[in-house]
């Protein structure tokens, strides 16, 4: 049984969502990032699996895979009947790819700076002027996913794949953080958070 290790609706939720909407079997732990105490990120017990002592982690017999955006590759894989990923032609996968290193490298990196400056890094270490810049790197790349998104119900086109699990769970993460989010983009959310699976792992990470 696949086992994921996450934290409320951090990047761990991306995978749990996915998890719901292949309908696989799983079991998930909430950690309390980090504390060194049982069940934190920072136990050595968890290093031993995380050596960053970060979540999310997912544990899979012998895999182990610590970035959400591979586990949400992977959860696709194992149900294909499902269509979480684009499977007919390497151009329709490389499509997907390109958005997903896209929200990677650009759209949610203004987020993480916020974070790791509001509350992640220690206090001497945290830069506040740098907040201006993350919202204005943050509008720049909105730019970019209007270019992705024009004319479209998901990011793929007609069809709801793992792509969208990342886009929506991003931009969940922007609007918690106070960032200006167009209303377009959080109708695109409400709709997306709407679905059985998704209501299924909000519940997921509150029973733990």
């Amino acid at each position: 049984m696949i086992k994921l290790y996450g934290f409320s609706q951090s990047r761990s939720f991306r995978a749990l969502w996915a998890l719901e909407e292949a309908g696989i079997e799983y079991e998930y732990s909430n950690v309390k990032i980090g504390s060194p105490e049982e069940g934190g990120t920072q136990n050595p017990s968890y290093l031993k699996i995380n050596p960053q002592g970060k979540a999310p982690t997912m544990v899979d017999g012998d895999l182990v895979l610590t970035e959400s955006a591979a586990m949400l590759s992977y959860i696709g894989s194992l149900a294909p009947e499902k269509a979480l990923l684009p499977g007919h032609t390497p151009a329709e996968r490389a499509r997907y790819d390109d958005f997903c290193f896209f929200v990677l490298s650009d759209l949610e990196q203004p987020l993480w700076s916020k974070g790791k400056h509001s509350f992640v890094l220690p206090e001497e270490r945290r830069v506040e002027a740098i907040f201006e810049t993350a919202k204005f790197e943050f509008k720049r790349s909105l730019k970019a996913l209007d270019h992705y998104m024009e004319g479209k119900e998901f990011v793929l086109g007609d069809q709801f794949t793992c792509a969208d699990i990342l886009l929506a769970q991003t931009l969940n993460w922007a609007n918690r953080f106070e960032f200006d989010v167009p209303e377009f983009y959080l109708e695109y959310r409400d709709r997306l958070y709407k679905r059985p699976a998704c209501q299924k792992a909000i519940a997921a990470t509150k029973s733990k």
